[in-house]
């Protein structure tokens, strides 16, 4: 695991980057020290006078001498230097170190085992097998060692491979449940792993016996204790954090959490006499205890891991509450600010630290406004997104990171919403967004164009024409009851009639008028000079590496919007040597632009678009009039030139006087 290794004249203190665990050794404690090669460059191996062993890689070849004058300095010792075994021989001598095993060859270590890091061991007939805790931080972990145990002739009373594993076994994290259980809380509502857990307190591990699984907790493994209060005030989460977490199948459970209930009181008794009560535990338990079952709980753990218990700080929510509610991934759960970082409780449970925490950002929600997401990102380049937060939240939890002194992402901006929580809710509406601008003015250039493409030109009500809708239409316009009182209400239909077919057609009229200029607009002359940009778009290309420079983390569109109000920001005096240099930029363009017509450029790619076009209408129009033809005809009796013409050749003259001439025949019929 990687950390920080510090050395200093009272003690040497190493400190885990990931769980923030910290070993502290004390200078009177050291009594060997060993530089070696390792395969990461170089090593220090240390020797207490407990029996511990402590190795350190990572060191240069030219750190060795400074070291070794602070050790000669500080510690009074030598720092020696032993080669390792690199023979690559499978034959040689396990000898039992402390709480290492370590095999020699010639004298010299080939390797060495922690003996902590072993899981189990088996006996055979003259061999002992090894087995490991998994390290997930790898990507392949040592799982087995098998060692080959000849049979010795000399000492037939002890079996050598037994003796083997009973060295082994001593200093190995193999959990033996022997002895009775100091106390047994009973069918504990557990979170993680879920389900119902009897829970038995051994002097040192924890067991938890359910329906389906067994786990066994060993006390060196427990890193921090939480007690939190939930939100209801009616509940309270115990969670214990694990290093290394606990394993079912191929899920890691790096938190245990459990959920009690306020009310829920217990009358406990330990499995002790009060003599071993008061030696073992020093007045922190008694024999007999009783109150709330959390309460026990968490006292009988705090005595026996020898842990503080971290507890919410003075962090208060907008409804008065501890925490905040929010979602992470697909769950919804509790976040809650401590003094020394944030802890996410249930699914997954998430606990950051602040020293381990680069920035944390405050982005809007991305589905409604009502909300916000807390974003978190460590130093590691891993990102926590808590989301869904209510936004009367915001100006608590933003107090809060701003007196812890983290980080925070685009800091100027969220100070200015802090206040303004009204307009926190029009996001879309709080400053300029140049993108979003000219996203507007593009929707608008479409809607015109599809607006032209319609045959009804201006009206949405009669996209789907119909009798019965036209009718309703015409009931409520003005101008039909109008028509109405004019005339018998028996002609009522017939003036109806009257009025939808004279005001279809003009209409496709417009329609075929307006096509012909909107594909000329779309028409591009890809060899032409490039059009020159305004004095405000000459001034941004100029200003946006500054504007990065001076605001770290913004994203593009916050650089549109803080360039449009620098712009505006900007006095007459600045803004007319814009001016000038765009207005240059137009006359270059309009020289280089006549120079390319005088040239010929753009006339004859002009011209075969417009004959490409020609041909592509007549096609696309010949098969529509025919149709319409065919149908007025029905199939024969019409002329040959009627299902030949097309509707857009028709003069609107004839076209007048045809309707005409149609609704008179209809009615004499």
């Amino acid at each position: 695991n990687d950390g920080r290794l510090r050395f200093s004249k009272q003690s040497v203190v190493y400190k885990n980057s990931k769980t923030g665990k910290v070993d502290s050794i004390s200078a009177s404690d050291i009594n060997q020290a060993t530089w070696r090669r390792v395969c990461l460059g170089h090593g220090i191996k240390l020797g207490t006078s407990t029996g511990n062993v402590y190795k350190y890689d990572g060191f240069r070849d030219t750190d060795f001498e400074r070291i070794s004058e602070f050790f000669k300095a500080n510690y009074k010792l030598e720092l020696t230097e032993k080669d390792m075994c690199v023979k690559g021989w499978n034959w040689g001598t396990a000898k039992f170190s402390g709480p290492l095993l370590s095999f020699d060859v010639n004298d010299n270590a080939a390797f060495e085992i922690p003996l902590s890091n072993v899981s189990q061991c088996a006996t055979g007939k003259n061999e002992v097998t090894l087995e490991f805790h998994q390290n997930d931080d790898t990507e392949v972990s040592l799982m087995e060692v098998r060692f080959y145990v000849p049979p010795s002739q000399t000492d037939e009373r002890q079996d050598p491979v037994e003796a083997f594993a009973e060295n082994v076994l001593t200093k190995a994290d193999v959990i033996q449940a022997t002895g009775d259980a100091v106390c047994i809380f009973k069918e504990l509502q557990c979170l993680t792993p879920r389900g119902r857990y009897d829970i038995r307190i051994y002097p040192t591990f924890l067991h938890l016996h359910g329906k389906t699984f067994d786990y066994k907790i060993p006390y060196t493994t427990v890193l921090r204790l939480f007690l939190l209060p939930h939100k209801d005030q009616r509940q309270m989460f115990f969670v214990i954090s694990l290093d290394p977490p606990i394993k079912q199948g191929q899920t890691r459970y790096h938190f245990l959490i459990l959920l009690f209930s306020k009310e829920e009181n217990i009358t406990l008794t330990l499995n002790m006499s009060e003599e071993d009560v008061e030696r073992r535990f020093e007045g922190k338990l008694s024999k007999n205890m009783s109150g709330s079952l959390y309460e026990m709980v968490s006292r009988v753990m705090k005595a026996l891991v020898n842990r503080k218990i971290t507890v919410p700080g003075n962090f208060q929510g907008h409804s008065g509450a501890q925490c905040i509610t929010c979602s992470y991934k697909a769950s919804s759960g509790l976040l809650y600010p401590l003094e020394r970082g944030f802890i996410y409780v249930h699914k997954p449970p998430v606990h950051l630290r602040f020293e381990e925490i680069s920035c944390v950002n405050f982005a809007r929600g991305t589905t409604t406004t009502r909300s916000f997401d807390f974003e978190i990102e460590t130093k590691q380049g891993n990102q926590y997104t808590f989301s869904s937060i209510e936004r009367e939240e915001y100006g608590k939890l933003f107090d809060f990171v701003n007196a812890k002194k983290l980080n925070i992402k685009n800091r100027g901006f969220k100070e200015g919403m802090k206040g303004k929580i009204d307009e926190y809710s029009d996001s879309d509406e709080d400053q300029h967004d140049a993108y979003l601008e000219r996203m507007k003015a593009e929707g608008k250039i479409r809607e015109e164009g599809n607006d032209s493409d319609e045959s009804d030109g201006g009206s949405d009500e009669s996209f789907n024409p119909g009798e019965e809708d036209d009718d309703i239409a015409e009931e409520y316009d003005s101008n039909a009851s109008a028509s109405d009182s004019s005339e018998d209400g028996d002609d009522s239909e017939d003036d109806g009639a009257k009025k939808k077919k004279p005001v279809k057609k003009p209409k496709v009229v417009k329609e075929k008028k307006e096509r012909k200029p909107r594909k000329e607009k779309k028409q591009k002359d890809t060899g032409g000079p490039k059009r020159p940009m305004s004095a405000y778009m000459l001034w941004l290309n100029s200003s946006r590496e500054r504007i990065k420079s001076e605001n770290p983390g913004i994203s593009i569109t916050e650089i549109s919007k803080k360039a449009g109000e620098m712009w505006r920001q900007l006095g007459k005096d600045e803004k007319e040597e814009w001016d000038t240099k765009a207005g240059e930029a137009k006359r270059q363009y309009d020289i280089a632009k006549k120079e390319y017509k005088e040239s010929g450029g753009g006339s004859t790619s002009s011209s075969k678009n417009k004959k490409s076009a020609g041909k592509k209408d007549e096609k696309k129009r010949k098969p529509a009039g025919g149709d319409k033809d065919k149908e007025r005809g029905g199939g024969g009796g019409g002329g040959a030139n009627d299902s030949f013409k097309s509707r857009e050749f028709i003069p609107t003259s004839e076209s007048s006087s045809d309707s005409d001439h149609k609704s008179k025949s209809k009615k004499s019929k």
